[in-house]
């Protein structure tokens, strides 16, 4: 796809999810009209503004979402994507990230401590379609995951705070970590930046080893989406078998 094409694209694609983001945002930072004797708590408007910017992350998100879907190659200077490549055999980058479950900061060292492999997974953001469809596809097979000593763990721009509320909301038995301005994300080459919107993490997913080394990479997950654990779960099997 030419230049032209992918900036039309992308231009379109966040158009009308803007366009969605601010109807949905200003009816979320506005009030009922109350009569003028009726005072507006201060937790009121912290709520309300609160409301407001993960309407706007989502918003963002879910247009970095749509322009994955379409497969478009970023063009230089507009949408750039990491050119940091992981070799599959050396020790996955150590990150140390607050977790969706109020219980501080989780790092790699935490994660091998259980002996267990890790499903180490980047996303967008959550509550959009592509993210919401892919965790799904992890929780339904989680048995299975625990069946091979894997443990799953997704990461992404958003707060602790949206990342409790979406595993609360899709009954999700793992944790998301947030890394905040996509520090991780680049370090493993999972980051994706919009002039405008912020990095983002990119959808891929990296398989790590008891011993923290990097496995496997999956780097063109988008494409197939609702397959994609049954994929994850194939390779793991693959991996142990040969180990």
């Amino acid at each position: 796809m030419k230049r032209t094409g992918i900036l039309s694209s992308f231009a379109a694609a966040i158009a009308t999810v803007t366009l969605a983001a601010q109807h949905s945002s200003c009816t979320a930072y506005s009030f009922q009209r109350l009569p003028k004797s009726t005072p507006i708590s201060n937790e009121a408007v912290v709520s309300s503004r609160r409301t407001f910017f993960q309407t706007s992350s989502t918003a963002a998100a879910a247009a970095v979402s749509l322009v994955l879907t379409q497969q478009l190659q970023p063009a230089n200077a507009e949408v750039t994507a990491s050119t940091n490549v992981l070799t599959v055999g050396t020790k996955a980058p150590a990150f140390q990230l607050p977790n969706s479950r109020g219980e501080g900061k989780t790092s790699l060292a935490d994660l091998t401590a259980s002996k267990k492999w890790t499903v180490l997974y980047f996303y967008p953001g959550a509550f959009t379609s592509g993210c919401t469809l892919e965790a799904r596809g992890f929780q339904r097979d989680i048995e299975k995951y625990r069946a091979l000593n894997a443990q799953i763990v997704g990461v992404s721009v958003d707060s602790v705070e949206k990342n409790a509320q979406f595993c609360t909301s899709e009954g999700l038995d793992f944790y998301m970590l947030t890394d905040a301005g996509g520090v991780v994300s680049k370090t493993y080459g999972s980051a994706l930046s919009v002039p405008g919107f912020g990095t983002f993490s990119n959808r891929q997913t990296y398989l790590i080893d008891p011993k923290g080394n990097l496995r496997w990479v999956f780097m063109d997950v988008e494409s197939h989406v609702p397959r994609h654990s049954a994929q994850v779960l194939e390779k793991l099997a693959e991996l142990q078998e040969s180990a």
